[in-house]
C-alpha cells in the first residue's frame, strides 16, 4: 500500500523541498504562494499508482495511412480531419501523439530543405495552403496531448510512386549520389557523412522552429532484408569504411554516429525536446549472442544494423518504444520473453522504456491471441507489471477507432480508467508556479467546471479532486488516485470535470479541487490553495 505521510512527520522537511526543488524566490510576496509547498518526491516514488505514464499513438502519413484520409483534401477539410484524430487520441486516454512529419525525405511542415509531403495534395512539393505542423502541435497542445515529430532519417519510398514522382528540389535528385535503390524502394545512403549532416540539420530544423516535445525515429534504418537482393554502398564502403573491422561493424557505426549526432544537438538547443526510437522488437538472439534474448526471429543488431543496446548503454536516446507486436507465448518472439529483457536493458541506464503495442493486429484473422475486446489488455497485464515499463505507443491511430475500438475501451474501463501525466524530460531547474485565483462550479448537468489564472511558462496543467477527508494529506497528490485530468495551456485555462457525480458531494465528502502547472521539461509545479464546489451555477 501507499505510504502516506502525515503533515506532522514531514511538516519539517516540507521548506526544505521546497528550497531544494526550485520554489519562486518571491514566494514570501504572496500569502497564497507562502503557503504552497512542493508534493513531496517520497509521495511520488511510493505512490500506489504513479501519476506518470507514457500513453502514446502513431500517426502515420505514409500512404495515407491514418492522416490526411486521401491527398487532396482542401486544408479545411484536412484541419477537420486532424483536429477529430487528436479529439479521439484525447477520448481514448493518451497523453501523446507520434506525428509523422517526414515520411519519404519530404516535409509535413513548411520547409526550405524538404519539398511538401505528396500524401498531403497528391504532388510531391504541392503546397497544402496551410502548415501541417504548426497546426498539430497548436491543437495538441491545447488539449493537453504531447506531441513527438516522427521522421523516416533515410526512406526516399517505394519506386511506384515515390521514386517515380521525386520533387525537382528532393535531396535525392539534387544528390542522386545519395540514393541507394533496394528491392522496391529508395534509401540515402547510410555510409555518406554528408547524408547524416543533412538528415541531422532536417531534425534540428524542426526543433529550432517548432513548439514540439519529442523527436521520433522508427525502425527504418538499413532496409529490412529482400530475399536476393544486396544493398548497395560499395561506393560509400571504399570511400568511408577504412578503418572498420568489416561492412556489418561499418554500417552499425554510421546508424551509431547518426543517433548520437540528433541526440547531441537537440541536447544542446532544446534539452527538453525528447530524443527516442522504436527499434524492431529483436535486438539479437540467445543464439547469436548470449546477452541477447530467447527468441529466433530477425535481428535489428545485422539485419538493419541498429545496435539499440549500444545507444541504451551509451545515452544515445532518452527513450525507446521496441515494437513488440507478438503475442504473449509465440514461441519465435514471446512477448513475455521480450518484455523483460529491454526491461533488463534500461534498468538503472536512465532511458526510459515504452512498449510499441499492435493495435492493428486486434481481431486478425486466424489468431487467436488476438480476438477479442481483451487483446491488448492482455498485453499490458503482463508487462505492465515490469517496474521498467513506463507506458506504450500504440500504431496507429485508424485501428484505435476501427478493429482495436473494443480492445482500447477495454483499457480505458482498466488501465486506463484514471488519467496519466507525462514522463519528465531530464534536466531543467526550478518548478512553475503554483496556481491561483482556482475556482471550481458546478453547473446544472452536474459536472464541475474549474478554472483559474493562467501561469507563466505552462505547458500543462494538472488537475486534482481530492476527498475531503485527505485534502490536507501532502501525499494526496502523489499518485494519479485523485487525478481528475490534464488541461492544455490557454490564455484563459479550465477544465470540465465530468467524473465529479451528478448530485451532490457524495460518500467522498465534499471534494476539494487542486491544480498544478507543468512546465517544458513537464516539471510539476507546487498546488496552490485548493477549491471547494461553489454554488451552482445560474
Amino acid at each position: 500500500m501507499r505510504r502516506l505521510l502525515s503533515w506532522a512527520a514531514t511538516a519539517a522537511v516540507l521548506p526544505v523541498l521546497a528550497a531544494c526543488t526550485g520554489a519562486p524566490e518571491d514566494a514570501g510576496s504572496d500569502p497564497g504562494a507562502a503557503d504552497a509547498r512542493p508534493i513531496p518526491a517520497e509521495c511520488e516514488d511510493t505512490a500506489d499508482v504513479p501519476k506518470r505514464q507514457m500513453r502514446g499513438v502513431w500517426l502515420t502519413t505514409v500512404r495515407n495511412i491514418d492522416w490526411p484520409s486521401e491527398p487532396g483534401l482542401d486544408a479545411g477539410e484536412q484541419k477537420d480531419e486532424l483536429r477529430a484524430q487528436l479529439d479521439d487520441a484525447r477520448d481514448l486516454g493518451l497523453n501523446a501523439v507520434f506525428f509523422h512529419v517526414r515520411p519519404t525525405a519530404d516535409a509535413v511542415y513548411a520547409s526550405d530543405k524538404e519539398p511538401w509531403a505528396r500524401y498531403l495534395t497528391g504532388d510531391q512539393g504541392g503546397d497544402p495552403g496551410y502548415d501541417p505542423l504548426q497546426f498539430a502541435v497548436e491543437e495538441a497542445h491545447a488539449r493537453g496531448l504531447e506531441l513527438h515529430a516522427w521522421f523516416n532519417p533515410y526512406r526516399v519510398g517505394w519506386d511506384d510512386p515515390d521514386l517515380e514522382g521525386l520533387a525537382d528540389d528532393h535531396p535525392a535528385v539534387e544528390h542522386p549520389d545519395w540514393l541507394v535503390e533496394y528491392d522496391d524502394q529508395g534509401w540515402l545512403d547510410p555510409g555518406l557523412p554528408e547524408v547524416r549532416e543533412w538528415v541531422t540539420g532536417v531534425v534540428m530544423d524542426v526543433v529550432g522552429r517548432y513548439d514540439v516535445d519529442g523527436v521520433h525515429f522508427d525502425d527504418y534504418f538499413y532496409p529490412y532484408p529482400a530475399d536476393g537482393e544486396e544493398f548497395d554502398d560499395d561506393a560509400s564502403w571504399e570511400e568511408h569504411g577504412g578503418g572498420a573491422e568489416d561492412r556489418d561493424a561499418w554500417r552499425r557505426s554510421n546508424v551509431d554516429a547518426l543517433i548520437a549526432d540528433v541526440h547531441a544537438a537537440i541536447g544542446e538547443s532544446k534539452p527538453w525536446v525528447r530524443f527516442g526510437v522504436s527499434p524492431f522488437g529483436i535486438w539479437r538472439n540467445a543464439d547469436s549472442d548470449a546477452d541477447g534474448s530467447d527468441t529466433g526471429g530477425l535481428e535489428s543488431y545485422s539485419a538493419q544494423y541498429a545496435d539499440t543496446r549500444a545507444w541504451i548503454r551509451e545515452g544515445s536516446v532518452d527513450y525507446i518504444v521496441p515494437q513488440l507486436y507478438w503475442e504473449r507465448g509465440f514461441s519465435t518472439a514471446d512477448y513475455e520473453v521480450l518484455a523483460p529483457w529491454w526491461a533488463e536493458e534500461v534498468r538503472g541506464t536512465g532511458v526510459d522504456l515504452y512498449i510499441g503495442q499492435a493495435a492493428y493486429r486486434v481481431g486478425e484473422d486466424g489468431e487467436k491471441a488476438w480476438e477479442g475486446d481483451g487483446a491488448l489488455a492482455r498485453q499490458l497485464d503482463y508487462s505492465g507489471e515490469l517496474p521498467e515499463v513506463g507506458g506504450d505507443v500504440f500504431f496507429s491511430m485508424q485501428d484505435m477507432r476501427g478493429g482495436a475500438e473494443g480492445a482500447m475501451e477495454r483499457l480505458q474501463e482498466g488501465h486506463y480508467a484514471l488519467p496519466a501525466l507525462p514522463p519528465k524530460a531530464q534536466g531543467g531547474e526550478g518548478r512553475p508556479d503554483p496556481v491561483e485565483g482556482l475556482r471550481a462550479v458546478r453547473g446544472e448537468d452536474g459536472d464541475v467546471r474549474v478554472s483559474w489564472d493562467a501561469v507563466e511558462g505552462a505547458r500543462s496543467y494538472a488537475v486534482y479532486r481530492v476527498p475531503e477527508e485527505e485534502a490536507d494529506d501532502p501525499c494526496a497528490l502523489g499518485g494519479r488516485e485523485h487525478l481528475a485530468g490534464v488541461a492544455g495551456a490557454q490564455d484563459e485555462p479550465s477544465f470540465t470535470d465530468t467524473g465529479a457525480g451528478a448530485g451532490g458531494d457524495g460518500d467522498a465528502g465534499r471534494p476539494r479541487y487542486f491544480v498544478t502547472a507543468l512546465d517544458r521539461y513537464r516539471t510539476e509545479g507546487a498546488p496552490g490553495e485548493g477549491a471547494e464546489v461553489g454554488p451552482r451555477a445560474d
